[in-house]
C-alpha cells in the first residue's frame, strides 16, 4: 500500500495522519504546500479541497486524518 499525503506546515491533523501511516508501516510520499508543491496542485488532485490533509491510499481518494483513520481501523 502506499499513501500520498497533501499537508502544510503546522497543521496537527497533517501531523497525526503521517504518525498514523509511519505505525501501520505504509510508505507516503509527503506533498507539502509551499515546499514544492502548490494550493493550485492540491485544488487540480482534490477540487473540493478546502482543508488539509488531503490523502490518497492506492490512487485512491480517502479524505482527511479521520477518514483515513476509519479506512484503516476497517481493513483490520
Amino acid at each position: 500500500m502506499k499513501a500520498v499525503v497533501w499537508s502544510k506546515d503546522n497543521c496537527a491533523f497533517c501531523d497525526q495522519a503521517k504518525a498514523l501511516l509511519k505505525q501501520r508501516g505504509i510508505e507516503f510520499e509527503e506533498r507539502r504546500i509551499g515546499h514544492g508543491w502548490s494550493r493550485e496542485q492540491l485544488l487540480e488532485s482534490v477540487p473540493a479541497a478546502r482543508t488539509v490533509p488531503q490523502i490518497f491510499l492506492n490512487d485512491e481518494f480517502v479524505g482527511g486524518f479521520t477518514e483515513l483513520r476509519q479506512r484503516l481501523n476497517n481493513a483490520n
